[in-house]
């Protein structure tokens, strides 16, 4: 093998890592006063990715299985494995393996039934991941950003910036298929 397919080989599977990988932090978005974002993304890293998708589900659902680590290999085409060491809390810990690559994120925020931050390191990527969950009259919108810094990141900043936003779409229709096909079982 040449050595450009090899970096391009190491670099996407690096990826693909990072991405499922992904830290957590806060969405800057609008919150009554009684509630302040304390955690936000990486502002300055090389990479930041901002998705919606909107789900026809219950809040309540699409957070019970967002929030339900252990069993997210049973949803996502790419986790392979998912285990959270405690409750869903504030310093809880999750070890979980996407594309064959383990991975230890950290859960820095919960505000129960609107968003949920998490991060932390992998492979030299400092990743921060936060999900919010807005109300809408069909459902809800589910928003994702996700941060991504560090030299490998610094290595290939659009290769990482496509990975990471091919890997956060594939989370979020797998959460949408999930949701919505729970609440028409729930509707019969």
């Amino acid at each position: 093998m040449n050595r450009n397919f090899k970096l391009k080989t190491f670099t996407m599977s690096f990826l693909l890592l990072v991405i499922v990988l992904i830290g957590g932090v806060i969405f800057a978005s609008r919150f009554d006063d009684s509630q302040q974002a304390t955690i936000d993304v990486d502002r300055n890293a090389q990479v930041i990715v901002d998705l919606s998708i909107e789900i026809e589900a219950p809040k309540e659902t699409v957070w019970r299985i967002q929030t339900a680590i252990d069993q997210w290999p049973a949803w996502q085409k790419n986790v392979s494995q998912a285990r959270l060491s405690g409750p869903v809390a504030l310093g809880s810990t999750f070890e979980w393996e996407t594309h064959g690559l383990p991975i230890i994120s950290t859960i820095r925020e919960v505000d129960p039934m609107k968003r949920i931050v998490w991060g932390g390191p992998a492979q030299g990527i400092e990743g921060v991941h936060v999900w919010t969950i807005t109300p809408t009259t069909k459902g809800v919108v589910v928003h994702t950003t996700e941060s991504w810094n560090g030299p490998p990141v610094a290595a290939d900043p659009d290769g990482m910036r496509a990975a990471l936003t091919s890997s956060l779409n594939a989370w979020l229709v797998d959460l949408k298929t999930t949701a919505e096909a729970q609440k028409s079982i729930a509707i019969r």
